[in-house]
């Protein structure tokens, strides 16, 4: 490899390292976890992180090529689905906020995939109004001890480490009494149990956390900062689930599609109007989310991310129901509904019924639909605020 100069590589030098690269670790020979541990050591995991961190401190917008590089060279990568949230929401939390300690110790095994993460944010009393969280982290010596509940935690069956959101100071309003912690999902105290949802399926599950014993180290960033650490966490949650990129009738619109191609008995005229709006308004949300990654390159995300993850929320519903009314009966079949414990939803290869329920919860997950109205409207469109009475009201003394 091109032994670095400690100035941030360009594009061309980049794509020489990629090419030194994979000259050295040949893809189609190389397991796949060590190929992406020899990536990592590069820096050529996450090119605008640190260098020793997976990155060489380039430009965030350098990623594409380096990806583009490496997916011509015969790389992509299989079998991450099950590490969204490592890679989309704990990973530039760490980078943004994690000690040189946290960065060596979490990043690579999350990269590779050897450790898989979930976010302990969610509270049956705290949701859409995730400030109001009531687990508790008490400071003992070198350790804190956190008692509480979360809930609609995806893939804590499977999940080795956690981002966890906790209150460390009930005396003052609810936003500077948190602080954020990575949660040992192993530990003495934490309690995982399945949640089945409409589809039969659990992929979310409730977690018990009974006098879970977390060192100091765990704490990512200050004491009572959490809801500033939490909100880059929030703002890369949004833009991993709704703003990933597909091709032209890419996604459930081409499903749906395909389905009035092949079966013309199926053709009325208002459905057919139905199909159109919804085939320009997918397309323009496609076209959305390609200008949002691009503005994501240079900068970091934003409140913008929430009108992505809010389109791709009400297109999946009104696309699948479309769905169903095409098929008519035949759309109320319901391919299984045998209890599983997958790492995702899988809407493009299930059924038409799975797709229709499970695309229920597009708009509740990663930030509920309402709530994203709200942060559109006050924070990118500048509109004057809601009313908020316990603004300046000690957590403590707020109605629960």
């Amino acid at each position: 490899m091109t032994p670095s100069t400690g100035t941030p590589p360009d594009a061309a030098e980049l794509r020489r390292r990629v090419a030194e690269f994979v000259a050295e670790h040949d893809p189609a020979a190389t397991d796949q976890t060590e190929f992406l541990a020899a990536r990592f050591d590069a820096g050529l995991a996450w090119v605008h992180f640190p260098v020793g961190a997976g990155g060489l401190g380039a430009p965030r917008a350098l990623q594409n090529v380096v990806d583009a590089e490496f997916e011509r060279h015969g790389f992509v990568p299989a079998g991450r689905e099950g590490l969204v949230i490592g890679l989309g929401m704990a990973a530039p939390t760490i980078a943004a906020f994690g000690t040189r300690e946290q960065r060596d110790r979490f990043l690579k095994p999350l990269y590779t995939g050897e450790e898989v993460w979930c976010q302990l944010f969610s509270e049956p009393g705290a949701g859409s109004d995730l400030a109001a969280v009531g687990t508790r982290a008490v400071r003992d010596g070198a350790d804190w001890v956190v008692h509480g509940q979360k809930v609609w935690t995806s893939l804590a069956h499977r999940a080795r480490w956690a981002l966890l959101l906790a209150r460390t100071d009930p005396e003052v309003p609810k936003h500077r009494g948190l602080t954020y912690f990575i949660c040992d999902m192993t530990a003495p105290g934490v309690d995982v149990r399945p949640l089945r949802q409409i589809t039969g399926e659990a992929e979310f599950n409730e977690v018990y956390l009974d006098g879970v014993r977390l060192p100091d180290s765990l704490r990512l960033g200050e004491v009572g900062q959490g809801w500033k650490v939490a909100l880059t966490t929030l703002m890369n949650e949004r833009v991993s689930i709704g703003g990933r990129p597909e091709p032209r009738e890419g996604g459930l619109i081409g499903i749906v599609s395909d389905l009035w191609r092949t079966r013309p008995e199926l053709r009325t005229r208002g459905l057919h109007e139905e199909l159109l709006r919804l085939w320009v308004a997918a397309e323009a949300a496609r076209l959305t989310r390609e200008r949002l990654r691009q503005q994501t390159a240079v900068g970091q995300p934003g409140p913008e991310g929430s009108a992505v993850k809010l389109s791709f929320a009400e297109l999946n519903q009104r696309i699948s129901g479309l769905e169903l009314e095409l098929l008519g009966v035949d759309g109320l079949t319901y391919d299984d509904w045998s209890f599983r414990r997958p790492d995702g939803p899988d809407l493009l290869g299930r059924g038409a019924g799975f797709r229709y329920l499970r695309s229920r919860g597009n708009s509740i997950e990663g930030g509920t639909s309402e709530i994203l109205r709200t942060v559109i409207a006050e924070r990118v469109l500048g509109l004057p605020a809601e009313p908020r009475t316990d603004k300046d009201v000690a957590w403590k003394d707020l109605p629960r």
